[in-house]
């Protein structure tokens, strides 16, 4: 598991100026001081989250829509913008969408710490290849569990079988990949090329589109979420 870091978070501040201008590179989004940023490009940022039980700490606007994936289980308590307080159990691999202008803290209501991998999606877009090649597209696959779809994201939960290969697919979106357990995925090209790919719990990554492989769990266990950017 991650080193779970205390922090206190300075939330969607906006540090670079010009978005949207042809040529000017991508703003930063949430600024999480203390916490571990583990991805940043021009479509993402992407952080390791757990939530301060400070209640002074103020809650502030999203600049971004956002994607949350839960680490931890159990109660938690959710504050909104105003101050309202909404009590929720929530299970690890759980996905919320936060819209642009909206706003949470969250705080503990039982012994765990709330933690979550934080999805920032900027501005950029960028529409999904056609796949001219013979296989299908990545998902939906045999079990896969779509979770949330709107008009940014469609994420999905699934879990490898030991052993048991998925078909070869075509990934025609860019992906932010959580893994949920501790275990290591071979990736086979066409072409019989294998990567050895290890992930542990919570480990988060970026992969690009125009990709065709299949993977084999060849160690541990291996369940993630897979958010895919429209």
């Amino acid at each position: 598991m991650l080193p779970r870091h205390r922090f206190s978070i300075s939330i969607f501040a906006l540090v670079v100026l010009g978005a949207g201008l042809l040529g000017s590179p991508a703003p930063l989004a949430l600024s999480f001081e203390g916490g571990k940023q583990m991805v940043d490009n021009e479509r993402v940022t992407v952080w390791d989250v757990i939530w301060p039980s400070d209640r002074s700490t103020p809650i502030q606007r999203n600049t971004t829509d956002t994607v949350l994936v839960a680490l931890t289980d159990g109660p938690m308590r959710v504050v909104d913008l105003t101050g309202a307080e909404r009590s929720v159990t929530r299970k690890i691999g759980d996905v919320r969408f936060l819209l642009k202008g909206d706003g949470q803290r969250e705080e503990s209501a039982g012994a765990g710490i709330p933690h979550d991998i934080v999805i920032e999606l900027k501005d950029a877009r960028v529409a999904p290849l056609a796949n001219t090649s013979k296989y299908p597209d990545a998902f939906p696959r045999p079990g896969s569990k779509k979770v949330l779809e709107n008009d940014r994201v469609v994420a999905w939960d699934y879990t490898w079988t030991p052993g048991v290969a998925t078909p070869m697919h075509f990934h025609d979106k860019d992906v932010v990949v959580t893994y949920l357990e501790t275990g290591e995925l071979a990736s086979t090209s066409p072409d019989g090329q294998v990567q050895n790919n290890p992930h542990y719990f919570g480990f988060t990554k970026w992969n690009t589109r125009d990709r065709v492989h299949t993977e084999t769990l060849v160690k541990g266990k291996g369940r993630a979420i897979i958010v895919e950017l429209k």
